[in-house]
């Protein structure tokens, strides 16, 4: 036996099978046992927080709408859970929490964890990117749900995060509350100034011309002109019957009957003469220049109308405005209020293991096949 073993040499490894072992150690086998020591020893543990919220508004009907629906209003174009949902990662909710919570103290307190730890030194951007990996947000956009996980090495610090998200989306949801409210009655607030003026200024224009004129109303003027026409007309009917009844009965040269034509031709100068009145209302003129009167009243009168009837009309859609806008408040309601871990579920270690060492050995052992398929082809 011994002769053989002495016949027989020892079968060694080939070198480039050497190469692909020590390759494996260097570039799989060591960066596992230096990520699980650094992972199990090192890396500090995180708390996690959850609060999770919608918004709500009050829609009831507002009364000037069951009586008759003056006014409608369309919904805007982007639901407030988009924009929240776009709020909470941006850099502007991370800079209004690190002037009051200090996110960049709270971050870097693990000396000894440069891995997961925030650098104090960092600029906002820094932060920013930093507050992307420790805030999850997950929003539903058919139900509107939006939920925020903040991670934390501390669980106070966590909850803090996650109270502080809901107190900055509460206070912007208040914001676009205000703002819908102004867009919702700014329209309607300067059409009521606009029939304001208008009908200010037809009531101006309509006094200016009875002034002018000295004719409050010249429809009445014309009823009571035509009123004493009408009487001056009745009275020559009864002096023209009189005067007939004197020549049936007395000579020609009565003198009765001289009055009696002398009080016709009288009214019927009179009636003439009323009738040229109609002119100006009572101050001579043709026909003709009173009819322009009467239709430059009637415009005028016409445009007080409309300008009245517009007013009324922009003061209820006014009032419907600021009703719309009262009932339409938007509010942040919390389904989840922000919780306190008891337990550091974060990082998870074996996941964070476990994937480290498959990309590592998969990039190895793509290298490999590389490595040995380009030296083949020499």
């Amino acid at each position: 036996v011994a002769q053989l073993y002495d016949i027989a040499p020892t079968a060694a490894m080939p070198r480039r099978h050497r190469g692909v072992l020590y390759s494996f150690v260097l570039l799989v086998f060591l960066p596992c046992v230096l990520g699980t020591g650094y992972l199990f020893m090192r890396a500090a543990d995180q708390y996690a927080s959850t609060v999770a919220f919608s918004v709500r508004k009050e829609d009831l009907a507002s009364p000037i709408e069951m009586f008759g629906g003056i006014a409608g209003f369309g919904a805007s174009g982007s639901s407030d859970a988009d924009i929240l949902n776009g709020f909470i990662a941006s850099q502007e909710i991370v800079r209004a929490l690190d002037d009051q919570l200090g996110l960049a103290e709270l971050y870097s307190k693990p000396e000894s964890d440069p891995v997961f730890a925030y650098r104090r030194d960092g600029s906002i951007e820094d932060l920013h990117d930093y507050w992307r990996r420790m805030v999850r947000v997950i929003y539903d956009p058919g139900t509107g749900l939006i939920e925020v996980r903040s991670l934390a090495f501390d669980a106070e610090d966590a909850r803090a995060i996650a109270a502080g998200v809901f107190a900055e989306s509460a206070r912007l949801v208040e914001e676009l509350s205000q703002i819908a409210q102004e867009d919702t009655t700014e329209f309607a607030r300067s059409e009521l100034a606009r029939s304001v003026e208008r009908m200010r200024e037809a009531r101006a224009r309509l006094t200016e011309f009875r002034s002018t004129t000295q004719i409050v109303d010249p429809n009445a003027d014309v009823q009571g002109q035509m009123g004493l026409l009408s009487m001056l007309e009745q009275q020559l009917a009864e002096a023209l019957i009189d005067a007939d009844l004197l020549r049936e009965s007395t000579r020609a040269a009565d003198s009765r009957l001289k009055q009696a034509d002398r009080r016709i031709a009288v009214i019927e100068a009179r009636i003439a003469d009323e009738r040229s009145k109609l002119g100006f209302g009572g101050r001579g003129g043709d026909g003709a220049d009173y009819a322009m009167l009467l239709g430059e009243f009637e415009r005028l009168a016409v445009d007080r109308q409309f300008a009245e009837e517009a007013y009324t009309v922009a003061l209820a859609a006014f009032d419907a405005a600021q009703a719309e806008a009262r009932r339409k408040s938007r509010y942040l309601a919390a389904h989840i209020r922000p919780t306190l871990a008891e337990t550091a579920q974060y990082p998870r270690r074996f996941m964070l293991l476990f994937m480290m060492c498959f990309f590592l050995t998969a990039v190895w052992a793509v290298g490999v096949l590389v490595f040995y398929s380009l030296r083949d082809r020499r």
